[in-house]
């Protein structure tokens, strides 16, 4: 096989794909970058509406034949392959050691009604989330956590902001995540559907407490709020609880990820024990 012909920089297709770093532009075409081997072996398999969620492949020759099992899934797939220089990937991926691989995939993210529908029984809300790191973090920490779903309200940042899809490392492929959604809306139809809201803020009761009450093993949405402030009074207030991270030690706080890590494994524990969480299907 010889050399592989390298897309240009000047083509249309990368162009667009370029655009994709700005959020009207996504919003516009409905469509994110997934940078990285993990990201783009969960989109290849990831499907958004009965369709494909990757759309398209660029990758460097070096990484198409270090990752060859995920060229060959792509193509597989149907996916189209773009083989490109170095500086090309740079510039689509936004990172300072690019992985080599970058896909093109559409939104996926779900109707909030769909989510509620599922009956979830564990269910992680982002509301005041500004740092995209934070977001995709935490939505590894549910995924990781067993959760059902996540939902970033219209206070949040933007699931496709392309730091949010690093950080998430696959798990944006993994779960439903509703966006947009207004906080009260969120937590209206939260109730309705049979989960427990607990508001996870340094104000709170203590975690242990609250798991000593044996209160924790129904169906519960926890919400997080800004990485700096935490969560606004009007906020707390629309909670069942309002819960913190006890601090056994002499460290001032716990980041944003951390403390979502274990309030959602505290959860997803208490769930699975005896007597735990039971099915929340209408009878």
């Amino acid at each position: 096989m010889g050399t592989p012909e390298l897309i240009s920089p000047r083509s249309p297709r990368v162009i667009a794909a370029r655009r994709l770093a700005k959020r009207n532009f996504r919003v516009k075409e409905r469509r994110f970058i997934a940078e990285g081997p993990q990201a783009v072996r969960e989109a290849i398999e990831h499907r958004s509406g009965g369709e494909p969620t990757l759309l398209e492949l660029f990758a460097t020759v070096e990484a198409a034949e270090r990752h060859a099992e995920i060229t060959d899934a792509a193509r597989a797939a149907g996916v189209r392959v773009h083989y490109a220089e170095d500086d090309v990937i740079a510039e689509l991926s936004q990172t300072v050691t690019p992985q080599g691989l970058v896909g093109v995939c559409r939104f996926l993210d779900s109707p909030f009604e769909e989510i509620l529908a599922a009956r979830p029984k564990l269910i992680a809300v982002l509301a005041h989330v500004r740092d995209p790191g934070n977001a995709g973090t935490v939505l590894r920490c549910a995924d990781a956590a067993g959760a059902d779903a996540v939902v970033l309200t219209d206070a949040s940042v933007d699931l496709y902001n392309p730091k949010s899809v690093r950080a998430s490392v696959g798990s944006l492929f993994h779960l439903p995540v509703a966006v947009g959604v207004p906080v009260e809306q969120a937590v209206r139809g939260l109730r309705d559907a049979g989960v427990r809201v607990l508001a996870a803020d340094g104000a709170g009761i203590d975690l242990d407490a609250e798991l000593d009450r044996g209160t924790m093993g129904t169906p519960t949405a926890w919400i997080f709020g800004n990485e700096a402030w935490g969560l606004p009074e009007e906020t707390r207030a629309l909670a069942d609880e309002v819960v913190r991270v006890p601090i056994h030690g002499k460290a001032e706080s716990l980041n944003l990820a951390t403390a979502a890590a274990v309030c959602l494994y505290a959860s997803a524990r208490a769930q699975r024990a005896a007597g735990g969480c039971r099915s929340v299907t209408s009878s």
